[in-house]
């Protein structure tokens, strides 16, 4: 029984030491971040992280340990028990190495560790697949194979240790109460420890740096303590009491439907059409190489429309932008609303409240528009019609994601003409795609394969909104362009910081009374509901998070959310604030305002989802 007890213990030690050589790996491909900590910094991830590594281990460790618990009291062979143990470590080595390359690839495009947020994503492989390029796969699928090699030798000669020993019913029931109290430390380790909170993320944060606290991170653990706890718990996100949390927000809710407010529409019933930018954010969109601006056609509309200076992504993904910018709903920190169909149907959207008012609705993409339930939200908050490229077919190649914009577009374009000659008014919405990873276009203006794919979308979206001015359907027609989300160009801008989260909102068309200013009102994606939905005289009472942008009564203030962590900015200063850790991480002004008043909206947005 010492041998068996012996197995247990070097599984957990060496399996504790398997997962820590995790840190230094992931410092080394990332080594231009890494460079920039101290070498007492680097060691502390090291350090930090030991505590989710030990918990990692000891959850790996569990399945031998009961297997050889069983054993005590039924007759299992050594030539039984020792494949079944190396038949573990094998299925352990694969899904281990799988977890630890994936997060390891991803860690790039997302700057946080792996968690549940890929699981909906892989209900569409070859969508989710469509971001990733060759420079991706080697080095990961390299990872994946030596990592996974290492943790199948390191384990596979545990297996022969073990023994299998004839014991009397007093040595069973001694070596049960044993194996018991081995099992107790292990349990003890998967907890964490003995205080009063279990092992969790926050738990290894230990800087400033975001970076190096995601460094000393377990991406096992990180993905599997996502996946298995519940992402709507009431507990969750109570940082005051509910008439508190009522009370704070009442200060920031802009749902109520003013008495006036600047009317900017010559009209009152434009046709609405909406274009939603993929990943365009605003360092891409002012870039100038060698003097030539990247998006000529998105500059020069800046300048003939109206131009929002201080307009902030919500999320960093498509699926929360697009709840954000057509249902006038802040995105939350962890949870995705569309994953949850039944909830997302019951959503405000500019789509519902303009089909109540006679409008035709309809929704185009180049893409699958299943991905995330896309679909499902779309036809669950008022698009009658939607058109992807299951619909669509073209003489011309598809990239990883669909039909380019260069051939999307004019269909589009000839679509509103369409629309624009029918009895009834019309919002139709446009989703672009071309400049979204892997930026693959059939183009060569710029030499960087970001800028390239972004010039290409403004050159198409500037042609199309071009071949609707000079028709008669332009004199009715308010045309809005927005960005889903921005992106990490440069490549140092990283997720949820200011520069990366601001986006261009533009509002353009003959239906606008004046037009040729700049708004410079700080606003959010979710704040178009209510501002288009008040300059057409329709009550929007029921977009809990959406503000008239040009009404002064209103708060104006920027937010967003993502991984856990929040994002508040207004006129007077702003704040970055990591709720893992419970901690700024970046601050402009009074610290204590934003994190009382951030708070109360990841609180409100919470429970508003619970109860729907």
């Amino acid at each position: 029984m010492r041998r068996n007890i012996s197995v247990i213990v070097l599984m957990y030690l060496l399996t504790t030491v398997l997962m820590a050589l995790q840190k230094p790996l992931f410092l080394v491909w990332y080594a231009a971040r890494a460079t920039e900590a101290t070498s007492a910094e680097l060691w502390g991830v090291v350090w930090h992280g030991l505590l989710l590594d030990s918990t990692t281990a000891a959850y790996l460790t569990v399945v031998p340990w009961l297997m050889m618990l069983v054993a005590v009291w039924v007759k299992i062979p050594e030539r039984v028990m020792r494949p079944i143990m190396v038949g573990y470590f094998a299925v352990m080595a694969f899904v281990a190495s799988l977890l630890v390359a994936v997060d390891m690839g991803l860690f790039r495009h997302w700057d946080f560790r792996l968690d549940s947020t890929i699981i909906p994503y892989l209900r569409t492989p070859k969508e989710a697949a469509a971001s990733v390029t060759w420079g991706d796969v080697w080095p990961t699928l390299i990872l994946f194979v030596a990592y996974g090699a290492l943790l199948f030798m390191a384990w596979r000669p545990i297996a022969r240790l073990y023994r299998k020993v004839e014991q009397t019913l007093r040595g069973r029931i001694l070596s049960t109460a044993v194996m018991l109290l081995t099992g107790g430390l292990l349990f003890l380790a998967i907890r964490g420890g003995l205080d009063t909170a279990p092992a969790n993320v926050s738990k290894v944060y230990f800087s400033e740096n975001m970076f190096l606290n995601q460094a000393a991170t377990n991406p096992i653990f990180s993905f599997l303590s996502s996946a298995a706890r519940s992402e709507l718990k009431d507990s969750d996100y109570r940082y005051f009491t509910d008439e508190e949390c009522e009370e704070i927000f009442s200060t920031l809710a802009g749902n109520t439907t003013p008495a006036s407010s600047e009317k900017l529409l010559r009209i009152e019933r434009p046709n609405v059409v909406l274009i939603m930018l993929e990943s365009i954010g605003r360092t891409v969109m002012d870039e100038v190489v060698d003097g030539r601006a990247v998006a000529p056609s998105l500059q020069r509309l800046k300048s003939e429309g109206i131009w929002f200076e201080n307009m902030y992504a919500n999320s960093y993904r498509t699926d929360r932008g697009t709840v954000a910018v057509m249902s006038g709903y802040a995105a939350h920190p962890v949870v995705s609303v569309m994953k949850y169909p039944q909830k997302a149907h019951t959503l405000p959207a500019i789509a519902r409240s303009l089909r109540e008012e006679g409008y035709a609705t309809s929704f185009m993409y180049g893409g699958d528009a299943n991905f995330t339930n896309t679909i499902s939200y779309l036809y669950g908050t008022g698009v009658e019609r939607i058109t992807d490229k299951a619909q669509l077919s073209f003489d011309a190649p598809t990239n990883k994601w669909g039909y380019a914009d260069d051939v999307v577009c004019p269909y589009f374009a000839d679509e509103v003409l369409s629309l624009s000659k029918q009895d009834k008014p019309f919002f139709a919405t446009l989703l672009t795609l071309s400049s979204h990873e892997p930026f693959d276009v059939p183009y060569s203006a710029f030499e960087d394969k970001i800028l390239n794919s972004v010039a290409y979308t403004d050159e198409a979206v500037g042609k199309m909104i071009d071949s609707w001015r000079n028709t008669p359907a332009w004199d009715d027609m308010l045309v809005i362009l927005i960005a889903d989300h921005g992106m990490p160009y440069p490549s140092s801008l990283t997720t949820g910081s200011r520069e990366r989260q601001r986006i261009p909102m533009i509002w353009t068309g003959g239906a606008l009374e004046r037009s040729g200013f700049e708004v410079d009102a700080f606003c959010s994606q979710a704040d178009l509901a209510a501002t288009l939905l008040s300059q057409m005289g329709i009550a929007h009472d029921d977009f809990l998070f959406s503000h008239d942008i040009f009404d002064e009564r209103q708060p104006h203030y920027a937010f967003w959310t993502w991984n856990n962590s929040f994002g508040m900015a207004d006129k007077d200063g702003h704040l970055i604030y990591d709720l893992t850790g419970n901690t700024p991480t970046s601050q402009q002004g009074e610290a204590s305002h934003y994190e009382t008043r951030g708070k109360a909206i990841v609180q409100t947005i919470h429970q508003d989802i619970r109860k729907r």
